[in-house]
């Protein structure tokens, strides 16, 4: 890998970059909530060769929103499912806009 690939994961989302003392330290957790989103199968980090947990800024954004339900009292499984739930409506609602915007160019051009 070239310097120039690693600073073009620097924007990436999804590279896992974060060891889970950073991500509880940015995140203000501890390291049994990320491990119990985990085993809720909210987040999957990745593994590093020597079997760490890697976290990517996306999966700490996700944790975040877990971690605000959890201090306002939901159970870490009823949060983990309203996130889940919350970014499938985000999805579904971005595919609803991009076939909105494909039907309208389908009749400007007809």
């Amino acid at each position: 890998m070239t310097a120039d690939d690693s600073y073009g994961r620097l924007d990436d989302d999804d590279y896992p970059a974060y060891t889970m003392g950073r991500a509880v330290e940015l995140l203000g957790t501890t390291q049994n909530f990320l491990r119990a989103i985990g085993e809720a199968r909210l987040i999957t980090p990745l593994r590093s060769d020597g079997g760490h947990r890697r976290y990517s800024r996306y999966q700490l954004r996700i944790a975040a929103r877990a971690r605000e339900l959890v201090d306002q009292g939901t159970s870490i499984g009823a949060a983990c499912r309203i996130v889940i739930l919350e970014d499938q409506l985000e999805e579904a609602r971005r595919i609803n806009e991009e076939l909105r915007g494909s039907t309208a160019h389908d009749r400007a051009t007809a």
